[in-house]
């Protein structure tokens, strides 16, 4: 796969977009709850938007760069949706299990 700058500028705005929607939702609860924000919070914070940044780089590569047009577009947003959830998933259990408040 020839990685071109266009392409280097498509995953930094992919990324950023994933990482984006996760964040905001946490960030949204510290500040309503912001009495109730401790140190092991850091770790979910660093981790959930880590993990939106690289389903929605596989959504951009799924969407737009391996399957631009046709049917098999739509059935690749539809997976890589999934795959983006899942991804958020994944890192809120991981950074979860790492602070311990995982059950």
């Amino acid at each position: 796969m020839n990685i071109t700058p266009e392409l280097q500028k498509n995953f930094l705005h992919a990324s950023i977009l994933g990482a984006v929607f996760p964040l905001s939702y946490i960030l949204l609860i510290i500040f309503f709850k912001e009495d109730l924000f401790e140190k092991w919070m850091l770790m979910p914070l660093m981790l959930i938007p880590l993990g939106g940044a690289i389903g929605a780089i596989f959504f951009y590569l799924m969407g737009f760069h391996w399957f631009p047009n046709g049917r098999k577009k739509l059935l690749a947003i539809l997976f890589s949706t999934m795959i983006y959830f899942i991804c958020l998933w994944l890192s809120a259990v991981l950074a979860f299990n790492f602070t311990g408040h995982w059950d």
